[in-house]
């Protein structure tokens, strides 16, 4: 299938590493210019150089996304210098892992701020630009985990669980608008984030994964490019699972 795309301003956070990197990089070899957003400026600076590198275009801009004004503050420079965004890939994530009697609130607050409210923080402050144009997309990175819960993440399955409910309404409200939202929920794909696991952990899951191995970055950025084009027009309020058979 030929994709069509026309190049547009995409915004992607948590795009310092894995999953976010690849989705950047995938998303601007389309011609979009790529403002890349993470807490670290090396981070998404060294993404967004390694793109231009490359003949893509793209810039960094470095935010902490779970606090509001900070990402306020951002929103506004960028309507300001872009006139806004045309594509939002909300992707940042970080984990605080415990069971639920030894979590404590500043871990579970802290997971639901960067995973769940950053999401909103951004689509709030970037939606009036995409609402004026008639046109935008909005990807929320959530997890099967999110939709299938797991032993001591309490906290993660809540917030990705959040996202796909959040994808839903906002979906509805933002459709006459023709902005779509939508959200994807990887599975066990090779990143840092995995790659701290035991073998024999590894092992364990990869056991319960029909496909027998973990995904790859590329896997979920394929996924994001094709809901982010505009072949993808008709498409809204759903939450697809790149997983390996995980959630069947």
């Amino acid at each position: 299938m030929n994709l069509t795309h026309t190049s547009k301003v995409a915004l992607v956070t948590g795009a310092g590493r894995g999953i976010g990197k690849a989705i950047a990089e995938n998303l601007a070899a389309d011609g979009h210019l790529l403002i890349c957003v993470s807490k670290n400026p090396s981070s998404c600076g060294a993404v967004a150089e390694a793109i231009v590198a490359q003949g893509g275009k793209a810039v960094a801009k470095a935010v902490d996304v779970s606090d509001a004004s900070a990402v306020a503050a951002a929103c506004e420079e960028i309507i300001k210098d872009y006139g806004g965004v045309d594509i939002l890939v909300n992707n940042a994530g970080i984990t605080r892992d415990g069971l639920v009697m030894r979590m404590g609130d500043d871990d579970w607050n802290t997971v639901l701020q960067t995973n769940l409210s950053s999401a909103f923080y951004w689509v709030k402050g970037l939606l009036r630009p995409m609402t004026k144009k008639r046109w935008g997309r909005i990807v929320n990175i959530s997890s099967v985990v999110g939709i299938q819960g797991n032993a001591g993440q309490a906290n993660y399955s809540a917030a990705k669980a959040g996202l796909i409910g959040m994808t839903k309404s906002m979906a509805r409200e933002f459709s006459t608008r023709s902005i779509t939202v939508n959200a994807v929920a990887p599975g066990f794909i090779t990143t840092d984030m995995t790659a701290v696991l035991p073998e024999e952990v590894q092992t364990k899951i990869k056991g319960a994964i029909p496909l027998a191995r973990f995904g790859t970055p590329e896997d979920i950025a394929a996924t994001v490019n094709f809901l982010c084009s505009e072949n993808a027009g008709y498409i809204t309020g759903q939450c697809f699972s790149v997983d390996g058979g995980m959630a069947m």
